[in-house]
């Protein structure tokens, strides 16, 4: 399991991929559809977090202090996310 916002956003496409399967009987699109709504929920969470860490990071810059404890840990490793 990868910890990136870019990791979270591949989930969820995979997830819509699964969901678009025309092959899928009913009772799989039912568990997919499922699975989806407890994806989405935990997803907001993340991005919630994410964005009160980035909030916090620029009240901090703001106020003169270094604000990269306060960023979201994969933001700062000096790769891409």
């Amino acid at each position: 399991m990868k910890n990136r916002l870019s990791d979270l956003n591949n989930h969820l496409f995979a997830q819509m991929e699964r969901l678009s399967d025309e092959d899928l009987s009913p009772g799989a699109i039912a568990h997919e559809a499922k699975r989806s709504e407890a994806m989405v929920s935990i997803a907001d969470q993340i991005i919630r977090n994410a964005a009160l860490q980035i909030q916090a990071a620029k009240i901090a810059f703001d106020g003169g202090v270094d604000p990269v404890p306060y960023l979201p840990a994969p933001a700062i490793d000096g790769k891409p996310s």
